[in-house]
């Protein structure tokens, strides 16, 4: 058994700021992607996505009896499959800020959700408003609370807009220029990030007055700007408006960006030659990083692996 792909994700623009209404930008990223399979003699992995998989069973259960209108599964097949070795074989790396459960839930959702909204139907905003719904409650399992948005991209493998909590709607993004100097990078930080921890965070800092107006009037402000820019693709105002985003994450978000780049971000910032901004939660995984110049920024940033994203 072998079921369909479901690939990673970035969020492009919206880390954190979502939680508050701030717009938000995700694309589908092909280049991890994993499938739920079973095999003959499964690796340790195996067995312990397997193992995983019986206790996310087990909460799907009772979510099901406390949201009954909103979603029901075919327990039966999953449990049977589970006990069969089913496991979710997956190259997407966890703790690395790119959606590794919010591919696990869509491939669930897929396979296992009576009287599924699927990606072939008209999908109203009503509807995708209700998928983010299933989704948040789906993978809340995974790290307390989530928004929906991973699974729902990975779902639908479509860039996606999202305009206010209650608000979102697949997009178009401009297509890509093979040829262009410009592009967007992953980072990789060598450090695996626990979501949890840093949404606590962010949820202490919250409490501050201070911080609520920093996240209202600069960062919210900068990321809504992001956003328009990258779907219009005024390449100009874009990297103008994340030189100002990156330098609120470096001032505002410190405990999120692991200590040793800090002094790469500030470097980028200073010499315009990159801007670095959080992918996910931070605190390790993938850091994003924005550049005219290609190849100035891997030489600024030499020793360190870039995975290119997206080419402007």
């Amino acid at each position: 058994m072998k079921g369909p792909l479901f690939y990673s994700k970035i969020l492009l623009f919206g880390e954190y700021g979502i939680i508050k209404d701030s717009k938000g930008l995700s694309i589908p990223y092909n280049f991890f992607k994993g499938a739920l399979k079973t095999d003959e003699n499964p690796s340790e992995a195996a067995k312990k996505s397997n193992e995983s998989l019986r206790n996310f069973a087990k909460y799907l259960e009772n979510l099901q009896q406390e949201e009954a209108a909103l979603v029901s599964f075919d327990l039966e097949a999953l449990n049977n499959d589970i006990a069969g070795g089913m496991y979710f074989d997956s190259s997407i790396p966890q703790g690395y800020g790119i959606g590794s459960s919010g591919a696990l839930v869509a491939a669930i959702y897929d396979k296992y959700a009576l009287d599924k909204i699927t990606v072939l139907e008209n999908l109203t905003r009503e509807k995708l408003v209700q998928l983010k719904t299933i989704f948040g409650k789906m993978e809340s399992f995974f790290h307390g609370k989530s928004s929906g948005l991973d699974p729902l991209n990975s779902y639908l493998s479509l860039p996606i807009l999202i305009n206010s909590q209650d608000n979102i709607e697949s997009t178009s993004i401009p297509s890509q220029n093979p040829e262009g100097k410009g592009a967007v990078f992953l980072l990789d930080s060598g450090i695996t990030g626990e979501t949890a921890p840093m949404v606590q965070i962010f949820m202490e800092k919250m409490k501050q007055d201070g911080f609520r107006t920093v996240l209202k009037e600069q960062f919210i402000k900068h990321t809504d700007a992001c956003v328009e820019d990258f779907i219009s693709g005024n390449v100009k105002s874009l990297f103008g408006n994340l030189k100002q985003l990156s330098r609120v994450v470096l001032n505002h978000f410190t405990p999120m960006i692991p200590e040793e780049f800090h002094t790469l971000w500030k470097e980028g910032i200073e010499t315009n030659t990159y801007y670095l901004k959080l992918c996910g939660s931070g605190g390790g995984g993938y850091i994003l990083g924005f550049t005219e110049d290609l190849e100035k920024a891997k030489a600024a940033l030499k020793g360190h692996r870039l995975e290119v994203v997206y080419n402007f």
